[in-house]
Order: C-alpha cells, then structure tokens, then sequence
C-alpha cells in the first residue's frame, strides 16, 4: 500500500472516530434522558401502590382511587358491582358518574376536597354504568407521597339507595304533617289520650301570645293550660264551658268562633282522633279570621328574612326579568362583578357582562322562558375589565299564576378552575411534545447511530484485510478490542431502543398459554446439558401480549443460565394461584446476588457482570412489561446458592 494511500485511510478513519464521537454523546444523552424519565415515573406507581394495595384488596365497600384530575385509577370488587365499569377495559372519569341535579354539590366537595385533603359524609346521586342513579355516602381523602405532594384521591362508596328510599318514605310521612302544620294559616294543637299536647306550631304560639317555641309545648296538659288561658277571651267561663263539652261529646266540631281580649277572632276546629273504638287523641285548630293584614305581615318578615340571606350567601345571586334586565344582585354578587346593586339595576345583563358576542346567554333564556333550569358556564367581564370565567345555575321565576317573569341565577366563580384546566392542557401538550421527542430519538438510535457503527466495522474489517500479515499482534489486537465495542454499542443500541418502545405498543391482549410458550421457548435456548430445567405446575392461561410475555420469561431463563457455575445446574419455574394476580417464580442454583444489589438491578445500565453481550438494560425492560400487566417484580437471593425471581400478573376480570 503506498504512502498516498495510507495517508487516505488515516484521513477517513480519523473522521469514522469523530463521527462515533459525536453519535455516542447524542447517546449519552437521549439515554440519560430516558433514565431520569423512566425513574419519575416508576416513582410515582411504586409509590401508589405502597399506599393503596393493602387497603384495596380488603375493604368490605366500594372503594375507589382516582388521580386529581377526576380519572379512576382502581376498583375493588365492590366498586366494579356498584358502578357496573370494568376500569381495566373502561375509562371513567368522575365526571361521568355525577348526577346532573347534583353537580354543584359535587363540585364543591371536589373543592374541598382539594383544600382540606379530605371530606365526610358525602351523600348524592350518581349514574352507574347502565345509566340507573343511585344514592351513595362517601368518605375521601387525598392521598400524599413521601415529599407531602398530593398524588392522588381514595374514597370509600357505601350504596345508600335501599336506605334512602326507607328515609324518603318516612319524610313524605313526616312532610305531610309538616305541610298541614307549616302551609295552613292556623294554628295547630295536636294533643294524645290524655289531653297532653303531641304537636304544635308557631301560629299556635303567635296567636295565644305564647312566647316560648312549640318544642316547649310538647307534653303540657291542655286542660291546664285552658283555665290558665281562659283570660284571653272576654268570656273567660264560657270558653271554658265549651272546652269542657267537647271534652265530653268527643264530636267534631267546626266552625267555632272565639272572642279574644285584643280584638281578635279565631275560628276553632275541633276532631278526635279515633282508631278502632279507642280514643287515640284530639287535633285542634285555631285561624285568625280577623284581619288579612296579619298574614301579610307575616309574609313579610318572611320575605325579609330570606332576602337577608339571599343577600349575604357566598354565591352570586342575580334575578332578571324576561329582558335579561336585572332586578335584584346580592352582596357575592357585587364582590364577584365589581358593581354595585344600584349599578347594574336595569341595566342588560348579556350586554354588561358577556366578553364574547356569542348567543349563549340568549339560548339560556329561551330556555328559562320554556320552563328549563340548567347550568352553564361562560366569559365575563367585570367592572376593572378583567376576564372572568362564571359557572351559573339558572332557573325560571314565575308569578302567583305560573307564568315565567324572568330567570334566576346563582353565579360561581371558576375562573381559579379553568386556569388549572388550561395548565393541565399545556402539561399535556408538553408530555405529547415529550413523546413525540423519544420516538423521534428511537427513529435515530435504529436508523442514525447504528449506520455509522456499521460502516466504522466495515472500515475496520477493510484494514485488517488490506494489511493482512503486515500488522502486529498488538494491532490486530487492539482492531479486535474496536470490533468487540462496536458490537456491544450495536447491542446497547438496540437493548436501549427496546427499552424505550415498551408501552409504545398498544397492541391487543390476547390469550397466551404460558405453558406452551415456555416449552417452545427452553426448545428454542441454548442450554447446556449439565443445566436442568423443570416447570413444577401447569401454567395457566393469561390475557397479555405473548411477544413481551415471551420476553419476560427469556430473559429471565437466559439470565439464569448465565449465571449458573455448578456442576448440575437447576432452574425451576412455578405458579401460584394468587386472589387477583398469578404469582411465579423462576429459581436457580447459580452465584447468587448479594442483597445491596436486589434494587440495583432492575434500573437501566445495571449489571452485576460486565460483558459484552449484556448491557445492563434486560431486567430493566422486564419490569417495565410486567408493569404494563398489571405485576410487580422482585427477587430472594442467597450468594453462592441461588436466586428466585418472583413476579405477578393479573388475571383478567
């Protein structure tokens, strides 16, 4: 070979080395990525699985976990009963289980939830998966991680909907009583056997000037009470005399009219009530027939009071009429929009408070002059001009007659909400960019990196051929050590491209007869003959990708055939039957692992033995199909005798 030529190939071979430079640290650094990436988020599973696992597979309830966006994480059998979803095949957001009429309530324990970490007695409605509602009482709680960072949420879901039913059926009972007690404009004595008083109302006190409440009432005697009251009415005997008839008649009467010292006019009802032909007790009214004005005063304060506490509630209240001008805002109301009342009354509601020029507002009170409640959300604009965002429930205001006059709104502020939403939208839009970013980087590792490798052998092989005899044995043996780290960066390439294409296949579960495919499997490895193995129980049939199954147990076969320096060597494969989970194991009589290494492992570019065809990255991808089935992964090891690896998979539900 001339010096010219020499002179070429040293040339080129100086830029194949710079070239494999440059490709190495584009290596070093996708998979330093990749680690970090992997690390967090095997993290936060191990993590949620300490937590939840014990507790998940034993409660009695529904018990459920959901992450803090609202998306079901875990059932338990109870759970998967109750709401009728399969969360393994179906996607479930809480959002999908919540009762329409229902929805502020939930959202504000959702909020609280949030902000104290957990809530209790959570009672409501929900949708099962067949769309039938039931009632549910709920316990929550947000579950943190070691650093105090909320992770996630866990609720226990008793189903109430038998107990509920009971509950109304007596409140009808009770409301019946409570209607003709409350609505009638009387008042109402309801005594027992014994003329001692079972029930009375406020009216009743109001009337008779009693100013203690109706509970105070409860067991008096009432004919006690008439001789003490009997100076009330300007005939004091008289009405005495009457009451001492009924008593002994027992008929009804109606229409009985009483004088009272003040001015006033009541007009008594008297029944007994009789069951069988026993007495079980009398029921009295007493009406104020003297003046309307009395009810009307009595409306009144009622009305103040109410609007005393619509004004003061922490929503926003407002009451438009059929216009969309407003009538009436409460002080939330102010605080929330910046105006104050004599502000914005009058004025149009839509055209003062919309940041958008679109017809949302004007379909909701379409809506409210149908007769439709509803909630909605949309931009407003406050009085500083900034951009709110406003969850409103609305609903039809109607007159004494039954027609629509206009709409009332009760208005939360969300604006803290949908900021949360839109951040989520950005992290999400960040871990698709992420994504997109490895399987960018996968595209390089199998197209890029592994062709300069190729042709720096090829170049390698050239000069070995090209200076056949010419070369010394230290030449040819540093060309071999050139050859020998080519072919383990080939491997390392590709073992780190199968590492990262795990989970990237959302190739469909199938059934796969383990026990078959192990057999296939020993029959297709290369095992030496002092090297026995034995499967010790059937293996079951799982529902998992056979491909990466397949995967699973190669390496861990292969890893213990390695690893094997006895003379009879032994490697025993079992199954054992768990509740949820098929537990196996895969044991041998090899060198062992010291226990500071069990954890090491499984993290990518751990190897106990460095060579050449091991990059340190099997077990790494081993865990990470496991995981993808559901399973977990660990190992009992003793040096110098042996070492059993134990992982599950879960059955199908």
């Amino acid at each position: 070979m001339s010096q010219n030529q020499s002179e070429i190939l040293e040339r080129a071979l100086k830029r194949e080395k710079a070239a494999r430079k440059a490709a190495e640290k584009i290596l070093e650094e996708k998979s330093r990525e990749l680690y970090f990436t992997s690390q967090r988020l095997e993290q936060l599973v191990d993590e949620k699985s300490s937590q939840l696992q014990g507790v998940f597979e034993n409660i009695a309830d529904a018990y459920v976990v959901m992450d803090l966006e609202g998306n079901f994480l875990k059932f338990n059998e109870a759970a998967t009963k109750l709401f009728g979803y399969d969360i393994s095949r179906d996607k479930v957001n809480v959002v999908n289980l919540i009762y329409k009429e229902d929805y502020q309530y939930a959202i504000g324990s959702f909020l609280e939830l949030q902000n104290k970490g957990f809530f209790k007695g959570y009672e409501a409605r929900v949708y099962t998966k067949s769309k039938e509602v039931k009632w549910v009482h709920i316990n929550a709680s947000v579950i943190f991680d070691k650093d105090k960072k909320p992770l996630a949420a866990q609720g226990i879901v008793r189903d109430i909907t038998d107990q509920k039913k009971s509950e109304e059926q007596l409140i009808e009972s009770e409301n019946r009583l409570a209607s003709l007690v409350v609505n009638l404009d009387s008042g109402i004595v309801l005594e027992d056997e014994n003329r001692n008083i079972v029930l009375t109302n406020n009216k009743f006190c109001e009337l008779f000037g009693i100013n203690v409440s109706p509970k105070d009432l409860v067991g008096i005697d009432c004919k006690a009470a008439s001789e003490q009251n009997k100076v009330l009415f300007k005939n004091p005997e008289a009405f005495i005399e009457r009451m001492r008839a009924i008593d002994v008649d027992k008929k009804v009467v109606l229409g009985d009219e009483l004088e009272m010292l003040d001015g006033k006019i009541l007009e008594r009802n008297y029944t007994p009530i009789v069951i069988g032909e026993k007495s079980k007790g009398y029921l009295w009214t007493f009406t104020d027939v003297t003046l309307k004005r009395t009810y009307r005063k009595s409306l009144e304060a009622q009305k103040q009071k109410y609007y005393n506490i619509i004004a003061n509630m922490n929503l926003g209240m407002v009451e438009l009429n059929n216009n969309d001008e407003i009538l009436m805002v409460n002080q939330s109301f102010e605080k929330m929009s910046g105006y104050t009342e004599a502000e914005v009354i009058g004025k149009n509601a839509r055209m003062l408070f919309s940041a958008e020029d679109d017809d949302v507002l004007k379909e909701e009170r379409e809506k409210r002059k149908d007769g439709i409640s509803n909630s909605y959300e949309f931009k407003a604009i406050c009085k500083k001009g900034k951009t709110r965002h406003w969850l409103v429930s609305g609903a039809p205001n109607y007159n004494i007659d039954g027609e629509v006059i206009g709409s009332i709104g009760i208005h939360l502020d969300v604006t803290d909400t949908k900021s949360l939403e839109l951040q989520k939208e950005k992290l999400l839009e960040k871990l698709e960019k992420s994504n997109d970013e490895l399987q960018e980087y996968a595209h390089i590792v199998s197209h890029d990196l592994k062709s300069p490798l190729r042709s720096i052998n090829a170049l390698v092989s050239w000069l070995k051929e090209d200076n056949k005899g010419i070369l010394d044995d230290a030449s040819l043996q540093n060309f071999g050590l050139i050859e020998s780290t080519l072919e383990k960066m080939e491997q390392l390439i590709t073992d780190v491209l199968n590492y990262s294409s795990v989970g990237a296949d959302n190739s469909i579960k199938s059934d796969v007869d383990l026990n078959s495919m192990v057999n296939d499997l020993v029959s297709m490895l290369y095992i030496p003959d002092h090297i026995k193995i034995e499967t010790k129980s059937e293996l079951p049939i799982v529902k998992g990708d056979k491909t990466k199954l397949q995967q699973v147990f190669q390496n861990l076969i292969s890893n213990s055939v390695k690893f094997i320096d006895k003379k009879c060597g032994s490697i025993i494969i079992d199954v054992e039957d768990l509740k949820s989970h098929y537990k196996f194991s895969i044991k041998d009589n090899g060198i062992g692992i010291e226990k500071k290494y069990h954890d090491k492992i499984f993290k990518i570019f751990h190897s106990l033995k460095k060579s050449k065809d091991s990059s340190g990255i099997g077990l790494s991808i081993v865990k990470k199909i496991i995981a993808l089935h559901e399973g977990d992964i660990w190992l009992e090891s003793e040096p110098n005798v042996g070492t059993t690896f134990y992982f599950t998979l879960k059955k199908e539900q």
